[in-house]
């Protein structure tokens, strides 16, 4: 009587199993198949140290004021990587603004690496949401360190595919202004360079009041960035922008950052979305 009972349960377990790893399978398969399916491609954003998650709302008008308006959607990272939703993106927007931004913001090497854990938590909680593949990166200040220690650590081909990244005064060798004095970060990165994506292109802006840095980031820690990209990937190129509004906390609005956003991401991306 015993085995009989043992038998039964064991069956009704395995039936039930059977049942749930079936509809698991269905689940992940049609979620899969959307986001192969999605043409959706979004520019996602990444604020610098002591910025918000609305660092970027100035360029989101400058840009939307010029023709149809891209969607924006807010998300804030808490330091137990809960995250909160702010915004919307709308059913049609095929190319919505997506800003990242994180309540631990502060400086140094310790909290940029939490952060970019933090940032790709958000990634994957926002494909299982919107179903998106591509999109296009831009980081400003550490917010670009953000972004390369995320594709060398935490990106996989398969999961999310990345034509553009840009940073826009992004400190890779921290505050020194000698290529000959490379920090513990530039060491490490320039190390994990292997991991960048093949097929990537990266855009480096550096800002300058006097040609020497743009108030608050030296411009050869800016070129740093050439010893982690140049080589590791599809292509480098590095641009520097001055003038009035080259200071540092002024480039996401400077006039000549916003032509390089819309002529080096949003139209390549609008183009490959023709094609589609």
């Amino acid at each position: 009587m015993r085995n009989k009972f043992i038998l039964t349960v064991s069956l009704m377990l395995i039936i039930a199993l059977g049942f749930y790893g079936q509809h698991w399978v269905a689940k992940t398969t049609t979620s899969q198949a959307k986001i192969q399916n999605s043409r959706m491609v979004p520019t996602i954003f990444v604020p610098g140290s002591e910025a918000t998650i609305n660092r970027f709302d100035d360029l989101f008008a400058t840009i939307n004021a010029k023709g149809a308006p891209h969607s924006v959607l807010k998300v804030q990272v808490s330091t137990s990587g809960q995250l909160t939703f702010l915004g919307s993106i709308n059913a049609n927007d095929r190319q919505p603004f997506i800003v990242i931004g994180f309540e631990d913001n502060q400086d140094g090497y310790d909290h940029i690496k939490k952060q970019a854990s933090w940032l790709a938590k958000a990634l994957d909680t926002l494909q299982d949401r919107y179903h998106f593949q591509t999109f296009s990166a831009v980081g400003h200040s550490n917010g670009g360190l953000d972004w390369t220690i995320y594709l060398e650590k935490y990106h996989a081909d398969d999961d999310f595919n990345i034509p553009i990244l840009m940073t826009l005064g992004t400190p890779f060798n921290f505050s020194e202004s000698s290529l000959q004095r490379r920090t513990e970060m530039l060491n490490d990165l320039i190390s994990g360079n292997n991991q960048l994506p093949k097929d990537l292109t990266m855009y480096s802006v550096a800002g300058t009041e006097d040609y020497t840095d743009d108030g608050i980031v030296p411009v050869q820690s800016v070129i740093a960035g050439k010893y982690i990209y140049q080589k590791a990937v599809k292509s480098y190129t590095q641009i520097t922008v001055s003038g009035d509004n080259a200071q540092h906390s002024s480039l996401p609005e400077n006039p000549e950052v916003v032509s390089l956003i819309e002529s080096n991401i949003l139209k390549p991306l609008a183009r490959s979305d023709r094609k589609q």
